[in-house]
């Protein structure tokens, strides 16, 4: 029996111990750099799974409950279906002289969890299902404030946490809470905690946004001279290895974003992993292209595996596994340095930047270990700590940027040498080359010239062959003028005769009579030679030249001459040719300020064109077609439009969009010159700041809209 009391004491122990074990918390537990208690690694916590909820309480019966600390749940408390429910509790004692400056507790993982303090709901994170809601998981990164408590020292405290948690969805199986970190998983703030924190991850932010910036700027140089230089290897092996940087330093950016959900910080955490292996499997190849350094085809897939064999064994093994593969990484290590060793003696010029680049970011990672070791007590310096990372990561980006400029400026050194050399051996043939130079000038002068000459050839071609148009349609149209002058003043001689012979006979009433027929014939011939005087002067006004002064005028009119006079020109080239013309003037049409000349020429051209396309269609279309050609003008929005309208054959669409070039004609050779409607739309457009449209519809006529600003 006294064998029994020993064991029976050291139940008893146990016993209260599950039951009565308190934690006092002391002043001096409050980590100095962030302010706060880390209480989820804390010993005295209690664990039982389930979802009692009258296990929140302050005084509840605890004998059957295991010790386990939060940080300590793994994945084998999981269900089948991957989910684990539990509770946890921990007795605590604010000790002499902790300060009653109202602390708070913050909950920092991912998944729901209910804290209780003395049987009280302190707060939720995340949605646990009690309240029969569907379970969400806590996002870690939304910064909460923390919950303000009120502690007296010496008093008792129970804490509660109830914690739903399930597997991650990749291997290895662990639980969502293992992704997080143990030291902030539920903590004790102090009144500068919120600070330390924010200034944290202010610090933390700028430091990556920073590499970030770097990394991208970069990329973009190196891309943009990898591009401009195909032929270079190893700048464009550069160029890939910085783009790894650029992906790894965006990855580590999105890291300290706030909102992540468990699966975007899964996302973002693999994505990083692989851009990291990335950049060690990228490095050998820069070395060696940068060194020239022959690598095999077995050798890159071995260091490939190599590389990414960490990253896959990450996914599918469990860490304490999986950190044996490091070794892979510090193979593609040593092969940086076995490169480095072995063209020590052959490095030249820009090459060494990148030794540079490689001993700096070593030295950098071996302060910061030194940092960590040295400051474990106290905590890293964050200023120090990111001044250093950022060393150790842009030592390399950096190297390889001085190895470009500096082989650049080599690469430019090497091309001026070799110009002058080429310069000092072809000076001989520098005059025969300014002499080839001076003929072909000559050449290209004389040519440039000739163009010049028949480009003016032509368009003076087409003003000529417009006022050969116009010249016909005059003469037709002075001829019956002229033909009235003629006859009446035949009459008027054989009224002068029959005049005298009533004299002679004394008939005075005869012959006054004889006289007053006489001048009414006068007036009429006055009256058609002023017709034919008027006609002439139109032609001198539009042959002549002009200083191209606009003048208010009277476009009514001017449609209905040019109309006319292009008819009868065409109809003393054709004398079978017949056409209807149709005027719609809008009588209340205000003068308009144009060079009369141009547009003159403008309105010749359109009706030529009109009555050109109505008489080839005639000569197919058969006795029931009627030719016609409509002009109309009307006062719109401030513009006078001018429309001329056909009903001929009309313009393919294939061609719509090009008649208005230069050269461009459907007439057959010898019919025209292809300018007559590029002079249009720059007379109309440039010379007037106007607009030429055209509607068209092929075999059944077209329309050309002309707009002019009134000023």
């Amino acid at each position: 029996m006294k064998k029994l009391y020993p064991i029976l004491i050291l139940f008893l122990t146990l016993n209260c111990y599950a039951q009565d074990t308190t934690i006092v918390l002391r002043q001096r537990m409050f980590d100095k750099a962030s302010d706060y208690i880390s209480l989820g690694q804390l010993d005295g916590w209690l664990f039982k799974t389930g979802s009692d909820t009258t296990w929140a309480r302050k005084d509840i019966n605890t004998t059957s409950w295991e010790k386990l600390r939060p940080v300590d749940l793994t994945a084998k408390y999981a269900d089948k279906n991957g989910r684990v429910e539990c509770w946890f509790r921990i007795k605590v004692k604010p000790g002499a002289g902790f300060k009653d400056d109202r602390p708070g507790i913050s909950y920092n993982s991912w998944p729901a969890a209910d804290v209780y303090l003395n049987g009280k709901l302190l707060s939720s994170w995340g949605n646990t299902g009690l309240n029969r809601r569907p379970y969400a998981g806590y996002t870690t990164a939304n910064a909460d404030s923390p919950v303000l408590i009120d502690l007296k020292p010496g008093a008792e405290y129970v804490i509660v946490i109830h914690l739903v948690d399930h597997l991650s969805p990749l291997p290895p199986a662990r639980l969502t809470i293992n992704d997080s970190a143990p030291e902030y998983f539920l903590v004790l703030t102090g009144p500068h905690y919120n600070d330390t924190v924010w200034k944290g991850f202010f610090e933390g932010t700028t430091t990556h946004a920073t590499w970030l910036c770097a990394c991208a700027i970069l990329c973009l140089l190196f891309w943009l001279i990898a591009i401009q230089n195909r032929d270079e290897k190893e700048l464009r092996s550069i160029a890939i290895c910085s783009t790894f940087f650029f992906v790894w330093a965006c990855f580590q950016w999105l890291f300290d974003g706030l909102g992540l959900s468990y699966t975007d910080f899964l996302i973002v955490e693999k994505s990083l992993a692989i851009a990291f292996q990335l950049i060690f499997v990228s490095v050998p190849f820069v070395i060696a292209g940068i060194f020239k350094r022959k690598i095999s085809r077995s050798f890159s897939v071995v260091m490939i595996i190599a590389g990414t064999s960490v990253f896959a064994v990450d996914l599918f093994l469990p860490p304490s596994v999986a950190r044996l593969f490091i070794l892979c990484d510090l193979f593609l290590v040593g092969v940086c340095v076995y490169y480095v060793i072995t063209t020590w003696k052959k490095l030249h010029g820009a090459q060494w930047s990148i030794v540079a680049g490689l001993m700096a970011s070593l030295i950098f990672i071996i302060i910061v270990i030194i940092v960590f070791i040295a400051s474990a007590p106290n905590g890293v310096p964050a200023v120090w700590l990111a001044v250093f990372f950022t060393g150790f990561v842009l030592s390399f980006p950096l190297s390889m940027l001085v190895y470009v400029a500096v082989r650049l400026k080599l690469t430019i050194k090497e091309v001026r040498e070799s110009a002058r050399q080429v310069l000092a051996l072809s000076e001989e043939k520098k005059q025969e080359a300014l002499n080839r130079q001076k003929i072909l000038e000559e050449e290209v002068n004389r040519q440039t010239a000739e163009i010049r000459a028949n480009q003016a050839r032509l368009i003076q071609s087409e003003k000529m062959a417009s006022l050969g148009e116009l010249t016909a349609g005059i003469a037709h149209e002075i001829q019956n003028p002229l033909n009235f002058v003629n006859n009446f003043s035949e009459v008027n001689r054989e009224m002068i005769d029959e005049l005298k012979e009533e004299l002679k006979d004394g008939n005075v009433d005869e012959a006054l009579a004889i006289a007053d027929d006489i001048k009414q014939n006068e007036d009429k011939i006055g009256h058609h030679g002023k017709r034919a005087d008027s006609i002439v002067k139109g032609m001198l006004e539009h042959s002549r030249s002009h200083s191209g002064q606009k003048e208010p005028t009277d476009l009514n009119g001017m449609a209905d001459e040019f109309m006319r006079l292009s008819y009868h020109g065409l109809r003393a080239k054709d004398k079978s040719f017949n056409a209807e013309m149709v005027t719609c003037f809008d009588l209340n049409l205000p003068k308009v300020s144009v060079v009369q000349q141009d547009m003159g020429r403008v309105l010749l051209n359109l009706f030529n064109n009109a009555f050109y396309a109505v008489n080839q269609k005639a000569k197919t279309a058969g006795a029931a077609y009627k030719p016609e050609v409509t002009v109309s003008t009307a006062f719109e929005n401030g513009g006078v439009i001018i429309k001329v309208k056909d009903n001929g054959v009309g313009i393919p669409d294939a061609i719509k969009e090009k008649i208005m070039q230069p050269f461009f004609t459907t007439k057959p050779t010898g019919e025209g010159t292809g300018l007559g409607l590029s002079l249009t739309y720059d007379m109309v457009v440039k010379g007037h700041g106007g607009s030429i449209k055209v509607e068209s519809k092929e075999g059944e006529g077209s329309e050309f809209v002309i707009t002019l600003p009134v000023v």
